[in-house]
């Protein structure tokens, strides 16, 4: 019996952690439309459409994930290469506009 509340706080949790992340990610569709004249309804709708695609991709990684197990590490390590590619093709030219350059360029290594 303990297995099974066990399972359902985890998928609680990392139901409440998806919802937290949306957030951000809904505003920033949905400011900019309400900015652009949209009605605050419509403005809305659109943002929660845009996180409407996760519960279908998390549905096909779910699966997918099943056939790929033995080379998932692999696909892990290339998102994670991707992912600090382009945080530093970004980050380290808005860093040199600083004019504390060697303090940014510090900082982005730490």
């Amino acid at each position: 019996m303990t297995w099974g509340m066990t399972s359902l706080a985890s998928a609680f949790m990392l139901a409440v952690g998806v919802g937290i992340q949306n957030f951000p990610e809904g505003s920033s569709v949905s400011l900019p439309l309400r900015r652009e004249g949209y009605s605050c309804l419509k403005a809305f709708i659109y943002g929660m459409l845009s996180g409407v695609v996760e519960v279908f991709a998390g549905l096909i990684g779910c699966m997918l994930v099943l056939y790929v197990q033995n080379i998932l590490p692999l696909f892990l390590s290339f998102t994670a290469g991707a992912m600090i590619y382009v945080s530093i093709s970004e980050l380290i030219p808005e860093s040199q506009r600083n004019p504390n350059q060697n303090l940014m360029s510090f900082l982005l290594i730490i």
